[in-house]
């Protein structure tokens, strides 16, 4: 299992504003990667009620099973490779895979078996190695919505809040809180829900 802690900034972006980094960068269209990230929780939301989340992120034919969780800077980030059978097995519902994963969910009291699959956003991601970090550019579409979005990940927190700060006011972009997709993605679920 790899584990290792995510320091990261996000940034939603407008259209134009996303446009103007790609221009910025010189990113073409073709550049972007697709990527499915699909959610899974309990009934009761086990884990967002811990500050988790746990998704299966698909990219160039690989099946990742990650888990994040609240770390003292940042998340915890604890990965585990599934071939493609078992990211099948586990979205239709026949069985959490077994492993490193499975083993952290019971140590902290949310039961395997109660995991269900939430949905899936989907994502155009462009990311390039950027003063010490990972800039990434991400436009997303989920649950009947998208959105635009840079995220930068850096090493420490005071160097890459200064970095990402520093990038906005050049590109005169105004920076914002911004939740994590997997949390806009609950608001969305929630909403879709109590319609």
């Amino acid at each position: 299992m790899d584990q290792h802690i995510e320091i990261e900034f996000k940034n939603l972006l407008s259209q134009e504003e996303f446009n103007k980094l790609t221009n910025y960068f010189n990113v073409k269209e073709s550049d972007f990667v697709l990527q499915e990230n699909h959610y899974f929780d309990t009934s009761d939301f086990a884990l967002k009620n811990q500050k988790s989340a746990l998704r299966i992120r698909v990219k160039q034919g690989k099946h990742e099973l990650t888990l994040k969780q609240p770390a003292r800077d940042g998340l915890l980030e604890s990965n585990q490779q599934l071939t493609p059978m078992q990211a099948e097995a586990f979205l239709k519902g026949e069985g959490f895979p077994e492993g490193e994963i499975q083993q952290l969910l019971i140590s902290v009291n949310v039961e395997p078996q109660q995991i269900e699959f939430f949905g899936t956003l989907k994502t155009s991601r462009f990311e390039f190695p950027y003063k010490n970090g990972l800039l990434v550019l991400d436009h997303s579409h989920y649950l009947g919505t998208e959105d635009f979005e840079m995220e930068y990940e850096a090493l420490s927190r005071p160097e890459g809040q200064e970095i990402f700060s520093t990038l906005l006011e050049t590109l005169q972009i105004p920076e914002r809180m911004t939740e994590n997709k997997v949390k806009r993605f609950y608001l969305q679920k929630m909403k879709k829900m109590s319609e």
